[in-house]
């Protein structure tokens, strides 16, 4: 059963391609804080805009390099039933033991299409591999509903878990009671992961964790308290990343155009990656049509940051040991966000 945090790790870039050093590092970085594992190219990994040798590639690196230290799972859901079997058929053939299988996004499939022409093929086609569907509508307009995913559960059992990203804990109660108390319930925001692992209806089992680029130790030590039933503990350490957990997935601004304002979103990866290009860890661009974020956005993640390290110093100081950088420093230089956000709306 899965169980801990799960880093959706980025993919980080340079101008001419996908940072391979970089890669290695952030990899060792996770496994050195003792993640439970490692997600490589799901959305936070910008699966959408690598093309698929790229993705193959990165799945397989990341494989290569915590093979037997940390699970691996590999982001090789689309919104192409035809696309999902190939990058699934290469994960499996690289040794990742999971893969991770968005809803297909645009084409707007029923939840019995998803299941039938989507999930189920891929169950089938790859017997002894964990199949984990991600069920995000805000990003794909689609939606598995609890019953279809309970009765692919129940018709390929290595349909096993599920990354749940609704918002919605009734609905993570329906999986619950239809999937049953064998079948992983994995967070997909980390802003309510503390609530999905210690509603007795839900029982999630941990987080596939965008903060945990930055936090690792911190979110798997959360993880790992709830499910040990300490939950005061749990929940001093929820409270602890509630401002990464607020501002690093998706950040909203107010901005003033000559028509008026408006409300700008900068959405994951683009702030996580910033907050980490501000920290001096390896992460590069984000790939268009994503961009840069506004001067204000950077000020809400630089004052999180910042709120965090005043507060409970130690959630940073693994990234500040392994990667040899002074992140109060980073963090109250202005010359670290040269570059990284809009001059003008």
């Amino acid at each position: 059963m899965f169980s801990g945090c799960y880093t959706a790790l980025i993919t980080p870039m340079t101008e001419k391609g996908v940072d391979y050093e970089g890669l290695e590092r952030l990899v060792e970085y996770q496994i050195y804080s003792g993640v439970s594992g490692i997600l490589a190219v799901g959305t936070t990994g910008e699966s959408p805009t690598l093309v698929w040798e790229e993705h193959s590639k990165v799945i397989e690196k990341v494989h290569s390099i915590a093979k037997g230290r940390c699970m691996i799972i590999g982001g090789t859901g689309s919104n192409s039933t035809a696309e999902t079997m190939l990058g699934t058929k290469h994960a499996v053939e690289s040794g990742v033991e999971a893969v991770l299988l968005v809803d297909p996004y645009y084409n707007g499939p029923s939840s019995l299409e998803i299941r039938r022409e989507y999930l189920e093929p891929i169950a089938e086609a790859f017997p002894k591999t964990k199949i984990i569907p991600y069920i995000i509508p805000g990003r794909t307009g689609t939606q598995l509903s609890a019953q279809d995913l309970a009765i692919a559960h129940k018709k390929y059992p290595n349909i096993c878990a599920v990354k749940e990203a609704t918002g919605d804990l009734e609905n993570m109660k329906l999986i619950r009671k239809f999937c049953g108390k064998d079948f992983a319930i994995m967070s997909g925001d980390d802003d309510k992961t503390f609530s999905m692992m210690t509603d007795p209806d839900i029982k999630a089992s941990g987080v596939i964790s965008v903060v945990s680029n930055v936090a690792p130790k911190a979110v798997q030590e959360m993880t790992d308290y709830i499910n040990k039933g300490d939950i005061a503990n749990g929940e001093k350490l929820a409270k602890a990343l509630q401002p990464l957990f607020e501002t690093l997935v998706t950040v909203r601004t107010q901005e003033e155009t000559l028509y008026g304002m408006v409300t700008c979103r900068a959405r994951n990866p683009l702030a996580i990656k910033t907050f980490m290009n501000i920290l001096g860890v390896p992460s590069g661009k984000v790939r268009q049509p994503l961009g840069k974020m506004t001067k204000k956005g950077i000020q809400v993640i630089i004052d999180a940051g910042k709120k965090v390290l005043k507060d409970n110093p130690e959630i940073f100081k693994p990234l500040g040991d392994f990667f040899g950088i002074d992140v109060e420093e980073r963090l109250n230089n202005e010359k670290y966000t040269h570059g990284l956000y809009y001059t003008e709306y």
